[in-house]
């Protein structure tokens, strides 16, 4: 009898606890405990009490009503397991539970405890379960999960809704193993949800409605959490556009993500889950509405083309979001970029012409990043692009070359990469800025006048101010693009900078006035001659001379290449393709231009035969004075 007493008479120190406890409620006689004392483990067993041997292991007293603070010594009760204190009215500080090493589950939620000390989660190597929901813990400044919480490698819930939690989402949640439901709703939380959740075994994650800036970034990562049942973003700022990959969460049912701000098209593989619950109210969701196989749906306050499940969006339209898509977005497009007519006035960029199609796409600066997408090749009526000074990255679209009225495409400022592709018509292509390219690409003819400003101004809607462009390039028909020609197709093409044609300029005054000094010799000669080379496809294989007969006595010729030259007198030697010919040779062949050796006579003068001494054949056409 005497050891049985012993064994049975609570530890002195959880015993002290015990009475402390009691003493500070407001409202003790709702335990119904002893109020002379007693030993709680003994016999009979105190109500709300569990004891193995002499030491207490559980406390519960969910939802009493017991009024006042906790013991601050309550991490004396060594051997504690369990301590259900939930949906009561306890208030001050929480004690610190550092050393409760045998807690296994805790429930302090909806009380008003209004503090929590920094040491509180520390060696609590066996918490499985922690409920601190709805408690005004540090009201004024917040307060965030300590890194001791990741010794905990047990737990498997871990509820905290509305607790003044606050900063990033703490990355070492995502690498607890044994973590299943995170419910962190209504605290202050922000940032993105860190990389760390990647493949995390979670089934329940609750992130909605965080104050103040909120929660940020994509979602991408959730669609690894392949575990998930629920998942709750609303109300936050997350952004970007719902992954494809989210079709990979078998198991979910219930999926929130109001009142955001995603973006883009509902992937095909989030309408055939068949979940229970789908929100997708007040976000930026584009283009078409699918048929949902969810249960119960809800995708009022977006951006889409259509209201009605399975209606299509107009080609034009569905064009336009495809590149939207391609260049990630732009807050300013994402706007204003609604509805199933871009020619209503309110598409930001987009100006159409009379019949109400697309003409022109005007965005730079517009903060585009990403890449070209091919649909634009569908807007058959564009006739400009305006893209200049964004950061677009990768090749333009071999579709845009069916574009048959793109007059001009500005591309000036962006990290564009070559190859280039090959048009079939006249376009004005506006490339400098663009690092992966050269500044003049060879073989391509400069634009005239170097700049890409449209002949009229785009609507009220558009931007109107279009900026000079130091480089641009002119593709004809059927011409490749720089990148691919090669040194024989850059004999072939004329380049004419506006440098050269200055220099041409001030060449010629100092030439005029020598031309006209000139003009004062007593003999008479031609002054414009152009000798045409041997054509291979003339039978008769003769050279032709055209002369021009004025009074200056100068001689202009024009060789096969297409660059002038100027010479004066007779004596001078003309160079034509591989001939170089004297214009005393000439008078000399053509007996100084005699009736005997006239051909025939036009309009412009008279063409006379001749034989150099080679035995080649020539026909020479003498020009009426003022036809040249």
């Amino acid at each position: 009898a005497f050891a049985s007493l012993v064994f049975t008479v609570t530890d002195p120190n959880d015993l002290s606890v015990i009475n402390e406890f009691r003493k500070g409620l407001e409202n003790p006689e709702v335990l119904k405990w002893p109020e002379n004392g007693g030993d709680p483990c003994g016999s009979p067993v105190w109500p709300h009490i569990v004891c193995s041997g002499s030491r207490i292991q559980q406390i519960q007293v969910m939802g009493l009503g017991l009024k006042g603070p906790l013991p601050q010594n309550l991490n004396k009760l060594s051997r504690l397991t369990h301590l259900g204190l939930q949906k009561n009215q306890f208030s001050g500080k929480l004690p610190s539970f550092s050393g409760l090493s045998e807690l296994s589950f805790a429930y302090l939620d909806f009380n008003q405890f209004d503090t929590i000390p920094l040491d509180f989660f520390d060696g609590l190597v066996n918490l499985q379960v922690l409920a601190l929901d709805e408690n005004p813990l540090n009201a004024t400044s917040g307060w965030s999960l300590p890194n001791g919480l990741q010794d905990s490698a047990q737990l498997i819930n871990l509820t905290m809704i509305n607790c003044n939690l606050a900063g990033p989402l703490p990355e070492f949640l995502g690498t607890m193993s044994s973590l299943e439901v995170l419910l962190l709703s209504t605290n202050r939380l922000s940032g993105p949800i860190p990389g760390t959740f990647k493949d995390a075994v979670l089934k329940m994650l609750w992130l909605n409605d965080q104050s103040g800036d909120g929660m940020s970034g994509s979602i991408d990562v959730v669609a690894t959490m392949v575990s998930l049942t629920h998942l709750w973003l609303h109300g936050n700022q997350f952004s970007g556009k719902i992954p494809v990959e989210i079709g990979n969460l078998t198991n979910l049912k219930d999926l929130s993500v109001n009142t955001n701000n995603l973006v883009g098209l509902i992937p095909e593989s989030l309408s055939n889950m068949p979940l229970d619950n789908l929100d997708l109210n007040n976000n930026h969701f584009m283009g078409p509405v699918p048929k949902f196989k969810a249960t119960n749906v809800s995708f009022m306050s977006n951006s889409f083309c259509q209201t009605k499940q399975g209606a299509v969006c107009a080609p034009e339209v569905k064009a336009l979001l495809e590149f939207l898509d391609g260049v990630n977005y732009p807050s300013r497009l994402v706007e204003s970029w609604s509805g199933n007519n871009p020619c209503d006035g309110r598409w930001w960029g987009i100006s159409c012409d009379d019949n109400q199609k697309v003409s022109v796409i005007n965005l730079p600066k517009s903060n585009l990043s990403g890449t070209l997408s091919p649909s634009i090749a569908n807007l058959e009526t564009v006739t400009r692009i305006y893209l200049e000074s964004n950061n677009l990255s990768g090749f333009v679209p071999s579709s845009w070359t069916s574009l048959k009225s793109l007059s001009i495409l500005d591309l000036s400022n962006n990290n564009i990469s070559p190859p280039l592709p090959k048009f079939t018509t006249p376009l004005k292509l506006v490339l400098n800025g663009n690092p992966k390219l050269t500044s003049n690409p060879p073989g391509a003819n400069p634009s005239p006048n170097n700049s890409a400003t449209p002949a009229d101004s785009p609507t009220s809607s558009v931007p109107s101010s279009r900026p000079n462009s130091s480089s641009s390039v002119i593709f004809k028909p059927g011409e490749q693009s720089p990148e691919k020609k090669d040194s024989k197709s850059k004999i072939a093409i004329v380049v004419v900078p506006i440098a050269g044609s200055l220099l041409l300029v001030f060449l010629a005054i100092p030439l005029y006035i020598y031309v006209c000094k000139k003009s004062k010799d007593k003999h008479q000669a031609p002054t414009a001659l152009v000798v045409h080379p041997r054509d291979p496809t003339d039978s008769d294989n003769v050279v032709k001379i055209a002369i021009a007969n004025q009074t200056n006595g100068s001689l202009s010729t024009v060789n096969a290449s297409g660059s002038a030259s100027i010479h004066s007198g007779e004596s001078h030697m003309i160079e034509a393709g591989n001939l170089l010919i004297s214009v005393q040779v000439l008078r000399n062949v053509t007996k100084n231009f005699s009736p005997e050796n006239e051909l025939g006579r036009g309009g412009f003068g008279v063409v006379y035969k001749g034989e150099l001494d080679d035995g080649t054949q020539i026909a020479v056409k003498r020009m009426e004075a003022g036809i040249v």
